[in-house]
């Protein structure tokens, strides 16, 4: 799967339902590159990353959405971002080194907490949606979301090859349709499950070898699925010197100077990327200037 960073989505038109298949690499390694993280945090916001993915997928419009797990285990919090065009960053904070060292799992690594996701559209009002990590795996706390803020059955798998720093996720997910009746509810709920069992058969080999549309005949081949144009995914920090300078606007002019007569610069590291952008007195004379008016 070296050459994968893609996301496709699906419909099953005969059972009112979607799916979706993520497969990532280069922009996983990309996000921990720098970072040095222990195996287990490593592994988990490799989930957490895909898992952004599939829900960054259900966004019907512009805007980003970020997922944060924070508890209080020796992880303090984990958090990953992305948009509608699939641009994706991620960080893990720890709290405490020699335990994350040695912990492995949602459990472990978090503790007792909380998952928050946050939608921004860009045109609208942000939402909010918490709930609590009483399932014993991300997945597992992902669909408790859909079923507790949208209602909507779902199952989520994730999937990690630590040795070679590969990703992937699949998502099924019941779609509202029909009259409401009884008989109708239960063939959709029937279909569900039958659409699940068939993902469940998914092999950690197999996503991470079999390109998407292989993967999806050898697990639907029977059903009718619509298979639409899929969607790259890559890595974007989103950190400039633009924005560092944004920021030292912001610090008053004779603090600046302060500061660059002790260091002889102002340096800024972004937590993401681990990019170091350093500005000396000629680059910030025009914030410095301020201090004479």
């Amino acid at each position: 799967m070296s050459q994968f960073n893609v996301l496709n989505r699906y419909l099953f038109t005969d059972a009112h339902a979607r799916g979706e298949l993520v497969q990532l690499s280069s922009s996983f390694k990309s996000i921990v590159k720098n970072h040095n993280y222990p195996a287990g945090v490593e592994k988990l916001l490799g989930e957490l990353l895909s898992a952004t993915c599939l829900l960054t997928a259900t966004l019907k419009f512009e805007g980003d959405i970020t997922v944060q797990l924070q508890g209080d285990g020796p992880i303090g919090y984990m958090s990953v971002s992305g948009n509608n065009n699939q641009q994706m960053r991620g960080i893990a904070k720890i709290a405490d080194a020699e335990e994350a060292s040695e912990a492995n799992g949602l459990k472990a690594l978090i503790g007792k907490g909380t998952m928050i996701i946050t939608i921004r559209p860009k045109a609208g009002e942000a939402y909010q949606g918490v709930v609590a990590l009483d399932a014993d795996d991300l997945a597992g706390c992902l669909a408790h979301y859909f079923d507790v803020s949208e209602q909507i059955p779902t199952k989520v798998w994730l999937f990690n090859d630590e040795h070679s720093k590969q990703v992937a996720g699949a998502l099924v997910q019941l779609l509202p349709d029909g009259d409401g009746s009884t008989d109708n509810k239960a063939k959709q709920e029937s279909d569900f499950e039958h659409l699940c069992q068939l993902t469940n058969t998914i092999k950690s080999e197999e996503i991470f070898s079999l390109e998407a549309e292989a993967l999806l005949y050898r697990l639907y081949h029977q059903e009718k699925v619509n298979i639409f144009e899929p969607q790259a995914v890559s890595y974007l920090c989103g950190c400039s010197a633009d924005k560092c300078l944004s920021a030292i606007s912001q610090i008053e002019p004779s603090e600046i100077k302060a500061i660059l007569a002790e260091q002889g610069k102002i340096s800024m590291t972004c937590d993401y990327c681990i990019t170091t952008y350093d500005f000396d007195e000629l680059s910030l004379q025009s914030f410095i200037s301020k201090v004479n008016h």
